[in-house]
């Protein structure tokens, strides 16, 4: 048999890889594939190497001999999990590595529609000062309400009681030591809360959870802070309810499309946008490639995965 070889699937990952040691495994990249996957490849495949982008089903068909689908981004919606749990192919993510960092960009920007920052920072650029300005409600004793106690959502809990906020949660699983409350349900945790926070699992199962129920359960002066992935969030319905009044704003580091197209935020003056900015910082990429490069050392000798995906339980 020949030795195992890695195939890099994403255009915008290979040349991150050039200095990673993979010892005496060949590495090919997507231009391999451009058209097709030749024979000799498709027979030495064992490990694909996935920046998070979707992930052709039959591309992982046309490799009888992988093993291993190493991603290097935390989502991974566009990868077909139970595709990969049907061939027997692990998948490892870059799962912890950057959710302190997420976190952080969660707070900055509810402080940030909080305090009223981009329209003040606005305002005195123009030459303006507090005119038209009402006194805005103090952000301490407020009840957050975070979907999704992972990592990243546990990282935001923690930062939102150093704020001297009311901190409860909901998600699918008892969690005995979260050290937080847990709601009955997502509506009523919406019900309950100033601010809802998503930071729940990118995975096919929550897409649409934020509708346009749980907009409305969140109520008028309700905001809405998405740092997890867009397609949790029902747009429409979001964007819908933040016309209508149905809740007071939102603030939003992901969207359904992305880049998102400008004309559906730019009449919407009660939202705070940045452009999937929340794990983008220099230390993040260095260890996420580092965690991608350690798991795909460990599946060529053999060795336990660093970050494996597992099934919820």
């Amino acid at each position: 048999m020949t030795a195992p070889a890695i195939l890099v699937h994403s255009h915008g990952l290979a040349p991150r890889l050039g200095e990673c040691d993979f010892g005496d495994a060949p590495v090919f990249g997507p231009e391999s594939i451009r058209d097709g996957v030749p024979g000799a490849l498709a027979a030495s495949v064992e490990i694909l190497i996935s920046g998070g982008e979707p992930l052709d089903t039959r591309l992982v068909d046309a490799l009888p001999r992988l093993k291993l689908v190493a991603c290097f981004s935390t989502g991974y919606a566009g990868i077909d999990l139970a595709h990969l749990r049907q061939r027997g192919i692990r998948l490892t993510s870059a799962a912890g590595i950057n959710a302190h960092d997420v976190a952080d960009h969660a707070i900055a920007l509810l402080l940030a529609w909080w305090h009223g920052v981009p329209a003040a920072d606005r305002l005195v650029r123009d030459g303006g000062w507090r005119e038209g300005i009402t006194p805005r409600r103090s952000l301490r004793g407020r009840r957050a309400g975070i979907v999704g106690l992972g990592r990243i959502g546990e990282a935001v809990a923690r930062r939102l009681a150093a704020h001297e906020l009311s901190v409860r949660w909901w998600g699918p699983r008892e969690k005995p030591d979260a050290g937080f409350a847990r709601a009955s349900s997502l509506a009523a945790l919406a019900a309950d809360s100033d601010i809802l926070i998503v930071t729940s699992r990118a995975t096919p199962a929550n897409a649409g959870q934020i509708d346009a129920s749980i907009l409305q359960a969140l109520g008028p002066e309700g905001v809405l802070v998405n740092v997890s992935r867009g397609f949790l969030v029902d747009e429409d319905a979001l964007i819908a309810a933040l016309r209508t009044g149905t809740i007071g704003g939102a603030a939003l580091d992901v969207f359904a499309q992305e880049p998102t197209d400008a004309a559906r935020w730019r009449d919407l003056p009660n939202v705070v946008l940045a452009p999937h900015l929340a794990g983008f910082t220099r230390e993040a990429g260095v260890d996420m490639i580092g965690q991608l490069a350690e798991n795909v050392r460990r599946q060529l000798r053999g060795e336990p995965l660093l970050s494996p995906v597992e099934d919820p339980t």
